[in-house]
């Protein structure tokens, strides 16, 4: 019989001293014992491998395509945030020739006076549009599996977590759009049904749909659909796009990088287990923690390797590999022990080996930085002092990072 949560809890391990042993399978080692050496190799043949592993056995098959994508323009104010951005919000519909439909509403923010279009931090929020921003009249989204709004009193309570306003003074768009609306994030099996998977299984029980398919994979699958919304949006430069996410979303964040290669820059904050940390350490949260939790945000498979993570064939940092040569950034926190922050920045170090078959260093170093020190390269890291949560210091650095980038 699986057990509670509580027993769960009283057992996870917060001693450095009692990390297991353990070996970690490189992602350039081939099924037939050879080793990928070259880029070429790399691109061409094993990545297909890996990201095909990942598919099957963590977080299942990205939704397909609708049989039509539709973008309806809400409403435009050309004075939002002091006058300093233009502001959207575009309903996103998937129609399907079976009459089937779901839509969902992102959120964008442009600089106002912006020269040239501008690149594009996307990222899905927690509570809904109108908690992420200050700005009275946005629209409420975010709605649980009955439709109800989930909060409906919460403008504004989480604008920390996304910094618009000085996100547009530094030059750059920013979109978002709910999670729930996506994949309501619920323990039920109505959940299926009521995402976007209900577009293309309407009829298949949740458990056959658990099978190959997770929430994680629904909520990637809205990021690149955001994506495909805003190459349609000439006031905004989507070649140069920025994803991002903090905890279960910090993990959606680096799947969809690791899905679609038309993310120029991937940021994974407080990420943790099923994210950037690796599992064969079962240090915090540990593979039993988060499948009793929310068993659907990954494939049913994965269950099998409860309190058996060093059986694992693979760990996160292959999922970090996925991402090469393209820069990718991790970011933790000091009381975050839950996301184990030094299993996520092993995760930089281990996935380095493939960066360098492109010419590049990735995280060039095997020392954890200190808090507040960020280290800086195609592979980032840094550590915040503070709890689980995204705010103005860990901006700081994705904005340096862009601006390195993108050359602003």
């Amino acid at each position: 019989m699986p057990r509670s949560q509580e027993e769960i809890r009283k057992d996870i391990n917060y001693d450095e001293s009692k990390v297991p042993v353990f070996k970690l399978p490189s992602p350039l080692e081939r099924p037939d014992g050879g080793r990928v050496t070259t880029a070429y190799e790399w691109v061409n043949r094993r990545r297909g491998e890996v990201l095909d592993f990942y598919k099957k056995e963590v977080y299942g098959q990205l939704p397909p395509r609708p049989d039509r994508i539709r973008f309806e323009t809400l409403s435009v104010r050309d004075n939002a945030l002091g006058n300093t951005a233009i502001r959207k919000e575009i309903r996103i519909h998937f129609e399907m020739n079976s009459a089937r439909s779901h839509s969902f509403v992102m959120l964008l923010y442009i600089p106002k006076n912006a020269k040239l279009p501008p690149p594009v931090f996307l990222g899905l929020n927690f509570k809904g549009n109108h908690a992420a921003t200050d700005e009275p009249d946005v629209m409420m989204t975010g709605r649980n599996i009955a439709g109800e709004l989930l909060e409906p009193d919460g403008r504004g309570n989480q604008v920390h977590r996304w910094q618009f306003r000085e996100t547009i003074q530094c030059g750059y768009a920013s979109a978002t759009a709910c999670y729930h609306d996506i994949y309501p994030d619920f323990c039920s099996e109505e959940g299926w049904h009521r995402s976007v998977y209900g577009l293309f299984y309407p009829e298949e029980p949740a458990e056959s749909i658990h099978k190959h398919a997770s929430s994680i994979s629904a909520w990637a699958w809205g990021l690149s659909r955001m994506l495909d919304c805003l190459e349609n949006e000439p006031s905004v430069d989507a070649s140069k796009a920025v994803v991002h996410g903090h905890s279960r979303l910090g993990k959606t964040a680096l799947w969809a990088g690791a899905t679609d290669p038309r993310f120029r820059l991937v940021i994974s904050n407080d990420s943790g287990c099923g994210g950037a940390a690796l599992f064969k350490r079962c240090f915090g949260e540990n593979l039993e923690a988060i499948l009793a939790l929310a068993p659907y945000w990954f494939v049913s498979d994965l269950q099998r390797y409860i309190n058996n993570e060093a059986a694992l064939p693979f760990d996160q940092h292959w999922l970090i590999s996925l991402i090469a040569p393209r820069p990718v950034c991790i970011a933790s926190a000091t009381g975050d022990l839950w996301a184990d922050p030094k299993g996520e920045f092993l995760s930089g170090v281990y996935a380095s080996e493939v960066y360098r078959l492109f010419g590049a260093e990735g995280l060039g170093t095997e020392t954890m930085p200190p808090p507040d020190q960020p280290v800086t390269g195609e592979i980032s890291y840094h550590l915040r002092t503070g709890k689980h949560d995204q705010t103005r210091e860990d901006w700081l650095h994705y904005w340096d990072l862009a601006g390195r980038l993108f050359g602003r």
